[in-house]
């Protein structure tokens, strides 16, 4: 499948089958995280793989009770492991790199032929106690990753013109 291909594919799924991820698409999927430029080439994350039915129970009621978050067969929690670093635009660097390493991530799993959505909406101290992370760390997101069970639409999508601007703001 082609890049652009997975890009147009991708949906948040929030319906997913009970069926269970196979562990090569799984570590296909991980690698792509691994393999995401990050500041400095750092990496300072760590990816937590959960497929125990009590902890995504678990998780998915400290995600608001999103209940969809624990009926994926897996859950993958992007964890920085240095959230204080910001770059010299002055963004945190942990945003900018887990979101690089998270699409990574969902357009590998679309080339798998499963689904993902990203949740920021969470309990960042619940998740942490869950999944016994030190306080020093963030928790920056959960991803639930499986068959899915429904077919979301395309979402509609600015045109290109109300988003792109050349050689200045406008």
């Amino acid at each position: 499948m082609e890049v652009f291909e997975a890009i147009k594919k991708r949906r948040s799924v929030r319906e997913y089958r009970p069926e269970p991820v196979p562990e090569e698409s799984l570590k296909k999927i991980l690698e792509a995280g691994r393999l995401a430029p990050s500041a400095h080439n750092a990496q300072s994350w760590k990816f937590i793989v959960v497929k125990d039915a009590r902890k995504r129970k678990k998780l998915a009621e400290a995600a608001n009770g999103q209940s969809f978050v624990g009926e994926a067969p897996v859950i993958i929690i992007a964890v920085s492991l240095d959230p204080e670093h910001i770059m010299g635009g002055g963004v945190p660097a942990f945003a900018v790199d887990l979101a690089i390493a998270m699409d990574h991530m969902t357009l590998k799993a679309v080339e798998e032929g499963l689904g993902t959505c990203w949740v920021g909406a969470f309990s960042q101290e619940k998740v942490k106690e869950i999944l016994k992370i030190p306080k020093k760390y963030k928790v920056v997101i959960l991803l639930p990753l499986g068959y899915p069970a429904d077919s979301p639409g395309q979402k509609s999508r600015k045109s290109f013109k109300e988003i792109v601007s050349f050689e200045k703001f406008k």
